[in-house]
């Protein structure tokens, strides 16, 4: 399975694929979708839309992680990422791929074992989860660790319940 995470923003729209197999997360590609600051919105998320379907047309993800807009900032920026995700969600509509969203206590937990991990801690873990040699951007590795998530929550069910269901 070929795993698309994004980081959506109004400005700088990380993203990052990985392909899982079983247990092993490979990297594939990250990097950052990026609108000129003094445009107005439409035309930010419009250059940002522009960039997602290519990215989708050159990786070919068979799903999109996604990072859900947190909710203790200001409404302001709530809403500008509210609005870059829509943007999102909808160009991934438009390729007819299945998405999942994740909270971002759920991707820090996930990828580095404690929900209030800081930056830092989910950076470092999603280089050695997927044997990066330096870190890219900050956006690119938060995308990376959504990709990471739901690949580590795509497991096998039956692979990891039912040795322990089995009896000699």
């Amino acid at each position: 399975m070929r795993i698309l995470g994004l980081d959506p923003g109004s400005r700088v729209c990380g993203y990052g694929v990985i392909d899982a197999r079983g247990d092993e997360l490979t990297y594939v590609e990250c990097g950052l979708l990026t609108a000129p600051e003094d445009r107005p919105m439409e035309q930010r998320l419009g250059e940002l839309a522009r960039g997602l379907r290519e990215v989708i047309g050159e990786l070919a993800p068979t799903v999109v992680a996604v990072e859900d807009v947190f909710s203790h900032q200001n409404p302001r920026s709530a809403l500008a990422l509210a609005q870059a995700r829509g943007m999102a969600l909808a160009v991934i509509g438009l390729a007819g791929l299945a998405v999942a969203s994740y909270a971002p206590a759920l991707v820090k937990k996930a990828v580095s074992g404690s929900g209030r991990a800081d930056k830092a801690q989910v950076a470092r873990m999603v280089q050695v989860l997927i044997g990066l040699r330096s870190l890219p951007r900050t956006d690119a590795t938060d995308a990376l660790a959504v990709a990471i998530t739901h690949g580590r929550r795509q497991r096998p069910i039956a692979a990891t319940i039912l040795p322990a269901m089995v009896r000699p």
